[in-house]
């Protein structure tokens, strides 16, 4: 099952088991959405759950938070990462601070779903990774699936939840296939997972970089080097348990995203890691990531995002210490 198609079936068995969830968003209806990723779903479930919006986020949004006032779980979906800024406001101000408003009398139980990141030669504003503006607002939930099985079942989670979470799917795997089986008992939703163990460095990454981090690791294999991935999942809340229990293992840490280093979610990583682990640390943690610059024309994408030799760049220097 591909990526898109795990969210779809997540969607639809969410929308099958609770009356109260209900989906808009900009051509989510008839069209399916721009990646498919609810297709067919307006068709069974019917236009007054499954409601093509105006072409206005902040409508989207203020919509969503009348909703989940009035007792429903609505997903929202922002077409595409750039879009989402006319409804930072409400995200920001509303969303993430009625619970904290209202003395806990109040939930939000909203989800809004946004593909993210690059490596589809789109054209400006589909390509940014915005994560880490998300992370930093308290009482934001900021989450992100690699797998098809952690997509199904992330959303199931992240739908059932009483605080807002901010769903990023990463557009460039949503053709990446995988097994999901419906039957089986997820991990918590903000738990990471060590989906590659080994013993001289640790790799943590989320959404679109755990799959090129464990090619790293393929690469580094050939030289008899042994490194571990872990999958973030999460990055608000973080699970540093598990990072900080990898590298006390390893002695060493990259982190890699698609987003800017400066200031990006590697840096939190960095600061905690270095913190809890700086006795068991041989070398500095290292971050890979984009450049702090605006996302450039598709033809020039491949020398912005990080790839393989780049990451492996981070770890020979680690390495080296």
């Amino acid at each position: 099952m591909t990526l898109a198609k795990a969210l779809n079936q997540s969607l639809r068995k969410a929308l099958e088991d609770d009356p109260g969830v209900l989906v808009m968003g900009e051509d989510v209806g008839r069209l399916g959405g721009v990646f498919r990723v609810t297709d067919g779903l307006q068709k069974d479930f019917g236009e007054g759950r499954v409601m093509d919006s105006p072409l206005a986020e902040s409508g989207i949004l203020g919509t969503a938070i009348g909703l989940a006032l009035g007792g429903y779980r609505p997903v929202v979906e922002i077409q595409f990462d750039g879009f989402v800024f006319p409804a930072y406001d409400q995200i920001v101000t509303q969303l993430a601070k009625l619970h904290a408003r209202s003395h806990g009398t109040i939930r939000m139980p909203v989800v809004v779903r946004i593909p993210y990141g690059g490596g589809i030669g789109a054209v400006e504003h589909h390509s940014d990774s915005p994560e880490a503006l998300f992370a930093h607002v308290a009482g934001l939930k900021v989450v992100s699936p690699s797998t098809p099985s952690d997509a199904y079942w992330m959303l199931q989670q992240a739908i059932r939840s009483d605080d807002p979470v901010i769903f990023f799917e990463p557009k460039r795997r949503y053709w990446d296939t995988g097994g999901v089986d419906s039957a089986a008992a997820p991990m918590p939703l903000h738990r990471a997972q060590v989906v590659r163990p080994g013993t001289d460095l640790t790799l943590v990454a989320y959404g679109p970089m755990v799959k090129l981090c464990q090619e790293v690791a393929e690469a580094a294999a050939e030289e008899d080097r042994s490194l571990e991935v872990v999958d973030l999942r999460s990055v608000s809340p973080v699970d540093f348990d598990t990072v900080q229990a990898s590298v006390e293992k390893t002695h060493r840490l990259v982190v890699v995203h698609e987003a800017p280093v400066f200031f990006g979610a590697g840096a939190e990583i960095a600061a905690r890691i270095t913190t809890r682990c700086f006795y068991a640390l041989e070398a500095p943690v290292l971050r890979v990531g984009g450049y702090h610059a605006p996302y450039p024309a598709a033809r020039l994408e491949e020398h912005y995002l990080p790839d393989l030799d780049r990451v492996l760049a981070a770890v020979d220097h680690s390495l080296a210490y």
